[in-house]
């Protein structure tokens, strides 16, 4: 029997039920991180990583960002990695996170000479730091300067034959297909947040209804035509326009980008509907944090909670934030 309150009249703590239990292994459930360019952000950022609970990351190198130079040199996208490999043991004693590498060529702005940087990734593939190709992809619309679809995909393709001779994962930049908000900003000054210079994207390369969902077809083509087994794509930045296709026609991973749902319209609740329709075990969430976006370390950890609170149960979230990611990337262990 519910004892009486000493309230000097009743208040909702008299009425209901008040002995539920709640999931509290969810606020000390570690969980990886398996998408960002955490290099990239500031220390205050990346111990705010720590805090909410990391136990491992996977820092991608290969975005074309912070690159100064446009188009980008293959010797540009080399001193990337470099930079990565350099400052990721000061990153891992700082902060206690096993923090890891993806390595790739992104196709968002068109590079020169990239058959360089081909024939110099299988030794840094060999780095036992990097765990990840990528983020690789082909992209409909670049930056500053159009890289054709067919030499893309070729880019594309042998980066994938190497992660098969390599036996490493590929992470796929998946162009997203934001939601409409209806208004625009004025097209001079872009989007608050998102450290871009506007009027500079390029005539797209893939004509069609679908050019975003079209790039992610051609990418799970060339994964079967490189002979890299589709268990070994996971999908970043999956999203409403692609994830029917890629759970019911392929047998890749997805990966749901949360770490600034301001900006693709993709949050918890996406990611809740995903585990609901198909299943946990080819589900993931990353942040893709980075210092050119608005983003957010804690959108991991509070996704854990929205999970919950979502309907989701708390085994099922401990599969989609820790264990594919152990298995898949093969930290966090």
């Amino acid at each position: 029997m519910t004892p009486s309150q000493p309230t000097r009249r009743p208040t909702d703590a008299a009425y209901g039920d008040r002995e539920t239990e709640y999931p509290t292994e969810l606020l000390n459930l570690p969980w990886i991180d398996v998408h960002n360019h955490a290099h990239t952000l500031s220390w205050d950022d990346r111990e705010r990583y720590a805090l909410a609970g990391c136990r491992a990351m996977v820092m991608v190198a290969s975005g074309y960002h912070w690159t100064p130079y446009k188009p980008v040199r293959a010797a540009d996208v080399r001193y990337l990695w470099d930079d990565a490999i350099n400052r990721r043991p000061a990153i891992e004693r700082d902060h206690f996170v096993e923090a890891k590498l993806g390595l790739g060529i992104h196709t968002g702005v068109r590079i020169e000479n990239p058959d360089e940087l081909l024939g110099a990734m299988g030794d840094y593939l060999e780095l036992e730091e990097v765990v990840a190709v990528g983020e690789t992809g082909v992209t409909p619309s670049q930056h500053v300067s159009r890289w054709e679809l067919d030499e893309q995909r070729a880019v594309v393709e042998a980066q994938m034959e190497l992660a098969a001779d390599h036996d490493l994962p590929v992470i796929l930049h998946t162009p997203n297909q934001s939601r409409d908000s209806g208004r625009s900003y004025r097209p001079e000054l872009g989007t608050p947040g998102y450290e871009k210079n506007p009027g500079l994207g390029q005539d797209p390369v893939i004509d069609g209804e679908n050019p975003a969902l079209e790039a992610v077809k051609i990418d799970v083509e060339a994964a079967r035509d490189a002979g890299l087994a589709e268990e070994r794509v996971v999908a970043s930045h999956a999203d409403l326009d692609n994830t029917a296709y890629l759970m019911e026609e392929t047998d890749c991973y997805l990966s749901y980008t949360i770490g600034h749902s301001w900006l693709i319209g993709v949050d918890a609740e996406d990611v809740a509907d995903a585990i609901e329709a198909y299943g946990p075990d080819r589900i993931m969430v990353d942040t893709d944090c980075a210092n050119v976006l608005r983003t957010d370390p804690f959108a991991l950890k509070r996704a854990i909670l929205e999970l919950y609170r979502y309907g989701i149960d708390p085994e099922a979230i401990r599969t989609v934030v820790l264990e594919n990611p152990r298995q898949v990337f093969g930290i966090g262990g």
